[in-house]
This record gives structure tokens, C-alpha cells and sequence, in this order.
């Protein structure tokens, strides 16, 4: 017998594995495929949609812009790495998987994350620029700068995921092939792993504290400074400018560690916690900042909002004057017909 009194717990590993999320939704599952499909589809085109509009106007290809193009970009792969695997679960109540495809999943979606949080420091480094220092920031923020961000993000990201992964991947998975979860999560997969798990669950947890603590730390004293340099601008407009553009900001980042720290809270205290309120609290979390963040910068950032609307209802004229001639066309053809009964 094995320490958690299950026999033959250290001579076996499992390799295959079926995801179980939302135990107790079972007899609505087929009626919930659709409007998550729907979901889906809407996260993806409303993160599209701005993306698209980001990269064709040329008065947008500025440094604030491109990062919110580059985290919406995130956006769409994180709902990715989430949402098929969850949809097919609605499909299959014991929803398969291979290890590997679990810590291949496993890894984009902390890495998705992070590279969130990553971007949202670049982001409120891109804000302090332009309101503290706004006479030197079309030469401190330049492309060389956006790109040096953007891969210190990237390996910021990699630096944190892959260790992750690779020590989940060494855990011996023996207690049983159900992952309590419709995601593989680290914490769904550390539960049904045996023998000594301390290491793997204090790196996890020192980890997120310290990604965590260090990332609130730099947006904390960040937005300090913009917001007290923004209450100094004289201008009444541009300080309103200034004020609603890092509001839409901090909107963001409150969605993000909010969900997050909800979801950890629960999770440390998951026994008296049902399994469905564990589910949902991690699929807020890990869909909601793409659900809202087209949202938020799409309506709140008006140069964004004021081109989108622009190339919507520019595409719905274009579509009612190419209908005008042949509605005339066809109106002539009618009445050149009752012309001809009427003779």
C-alpha cells in the first residue's frame, strides 16, 4: 500500500487521462455547447476585429496601440488553448487526453497569462512616458524600445512556464486518470500525483507570489506617478484624456489579478469548495480578460472606437450603394412589365 493507502501507488504512472469539469452540469451540457461556441467565436472576433483595425490605420501604429494589438493577439491565443479542449468536454462527459497534449495545454496557458501581465507592464511603462515625461516620449518610446519590451516579455514568460511544466512532467500521476478540471491546470494535475509533492507545490506557489508581488509592485508605484502627474497637467482636457486612458488601464489589470487571486484563494481552500464553483472561478479567470479587453479598448479608447465605426459603417454604405442600382434596375424591369400588360 502507498502512503495515500491506494495499492500499487508508486508502480504505476499514468499517461492517458479524461478531464471532468462541471460534474454537476451533466444533464445541461449539450444545451451549454452552443453559447459557448458562440462565446468563443465572439472572443475571437472582437479581439480580431480591433487587431485588424490596429494594424490598418497608420495613425494608430503608435506604441500604446501596437501593445494593446500584441495583448489582444494574447487574448486570442489564450481562449484558444482553453476553449476547444473545454467545448469537447460539453461534448464528452470524461473528456480525453494524452500527458503530453495536458502539459502542452498546460504550458500555453501560463505562458499566455504571464505574457499578460507582462504586456500590462509595458503598457503602464508606455503610460508613465508619455504623461510624466510627454516631451521625450516620441524619443524614449521608440520601435527599438517596443521590441526590446516585447521580448523580455517573451522570455519573462518562457522563463516561468517551461520550468513549470518540466517539473509537472517528472511528477509521478498514480492516484487516479480523472483530472478534476475541464482545463489541465497545475494545481488539478498536482492533485491526482503521488509521493512527495512539497518542492513542486512551494515552487508553484513562490512563483505566482513573486510574479504576482513584483508585477503589482512596478504597476502600483507606476500608476501612482501618472495619476499624480495627470492631476498637475493645467489643461483640463488633457488631463481628462490623460486620466480616462490609464482608467481603461487599470480596468484591465483589476479584471486580471482580481479573477487570478479569487481563483488561488479558492483553490488553497478547495475543501469546502464545490468543484463547479472551482471550475467557474478558473473559467472567469482565464476567459474573462479576453471577453472584456476588446471591450474596454475598443469602446474606452476612442481613437480605436472612432476607426472601428468608421470601417463598419463605411463597409454597411458601400454594401446599401452597390444594392440602390439594382433596386432601380429592378423597379425599371417592373414597371416596363406592367407597361407591356397594359397594352
Amino acid at each position: 500500500m502507498g502512503e495515500d493507502g491506494n495499492t500499487s501507488t508508486f508502480n504505476i504512472s499514468y499517461t492517458n487521462f479524461f478531464l471532468v469539469g462541471f460534474p454537476g452540469f451533466r444533464e445541461w451540457r449539450p444545451l451549454l455547447v452552443l453559447p459557448l461556441t458562440f462565446l468563443y467565436v465572439t472572443v475571437i472576433s472582437a479581439n480580431a476585429l480591433v487587431i485588424h483595425t490596429v494594424v490598418a490605420q497608420r495613425s494608430l501604429h503608435q506604441p500604446m496601440y501596437m501593445l494593446i494589438a500584441l495583448l489582444l493577439a494574447v487574448n486570442i491565443c489564450a481562449a484558444t488553448a482553453v476553449m476547444p479542449k473545454m467545448l469537447e468536454g460539453f461534448v464528452h462527459y470524461a473528456n480525453p487526453i494524452s500527458l503530453h497534449s495536458c502539459l502542452a495545454q498546460m504550458f500555453f496557458i501560463y505562458f499566455t497569462l504571464l505574457l499578460d501581465y507582462n504586456l500590462l507592464l509595458a503598457m503602464a511603462l508606455d503610460r508613465y512616458v508619455a504623461i510624466c515625461h510627454p516631451l521625450r516620449y516620441t524619443d524614449l518610446m521608440t520601435s527599438h524600445l517596443l521590441g526590446v519590451l516585447a521580448i523580455l516579455a517573451l522570455t519573462q514568460s518562457l522563463g516561468v512556464a517551461v520550468p513549470l511544466v518540466v517539473l509537472t512532467s517528472q511528477a509521478r500521476f498514480c492516484r487516479t486518470m480523472v483530472i478534476p478540471h475541464f482545463t489541465c491546470e497545475y494545481i488539478a494535475l498536482l492533485s491526482i500525483a503521488c509521493g512527495d509533492l512539497t518542492f513542486n507545490n512551494r515552487l508553484g506557489l513562490a512563483m505566482r507570489l513573486v510574479t504576482v508581488t513584483f508585477d503589482l509592485a512596478l504597476l502600483g508605484t507606476s500608476y501612482t506617478r501618472i495619476i499624480y502627474a495627470a492631476f498637475r497637467i493645467s489643461s483640463g482636457g488633457a488631463r481628462a484624456k490623460a486620466l480616462h486612458t490609464c482608467g481603461s488601464h487599470l480596468l484591465v489589470i483589476l479584471t486580471i489579478y482580481l479573477s487570478g487571486l479569487s481563483t488561488s484563494i479558492v483553490f488553497r481552500v478547495a475543501k469546502t469548495v464545490s468543484q463547479d464553483v472551482q471550475n467557474l472561478l478558473s473559467a472567469i479567470y482565464l476567459l474573462l480578460p479576453g471577453t472584456l479587453n476588446p471591450v474596454i479598448y475598443g469602446v474606452r479608447t476612442r481613437e480605436i472606437r472612432q476607426h472601428v465605426e468608421k470601417m463598419l459603417f463605411s463597409k454597411i454604405s458601400a454594401q446599401e450603394v452597390g444594392e440602390k442600382p439594382e433596386r432601380m434596375q429592378n423597379m425599371r424591369g417592373n414597371c416596363q412589365g406592367e407597361r407591356t400588360l397594359s397594352t
